[in-house]
């Protein structure tokens, strides 16, 4: 899948590969790859602009590291990273629930 596939859903995406525990950049794009079964594979030249937007924002942290003689960044979510992703989530299930309904010719919201 292109990154231009998922326009307006990177954060979201980013926010839900972190959501286990802290990684650094290779093992987000790695969590996202294996995650989709392969599906969501990433350039490091978008997933890390990205992370470090989110840390602007607020919604992730870093912290530098050393692991076998090599500096690595580690990202993790913080409190308004969690939030983020919940509401991200919300807004998904909505939006997909929606998109589901009209290519499948179904009316909306699905009857419970």
């Amino acid at each position: 899948m292109r990154a231009e596939a998922l326009k307006g859903h990177l954060d979201g995406l980013l926010l839900a590969a972190l959501e286990p525990g802290p990684l650094h950049g290779y093992g987000v794009i790695e969590q996202l790859r294996t995650g989709s079964d392969g599906q969501i594979d990433l350039p490091t030249g978008t997933v890390y602009p990205a992370l470090h937007r989110l840390e602007r924002a607020g919604l992730v942290r870093s912290q530098w590291s050393h692991t076998s003689g090599r500096r690595r960044r580690s990202y993790e979510l913080t409190a308004a990273g969690i939030a983020a992703l919940d509401t991200t989530r919300a807004g998904w299930a909505e939006f997909s629930s929606a998109v589901s309904a009209l290519l499948a010719r179904q009316s909306w919201p699905a009857a419970t």
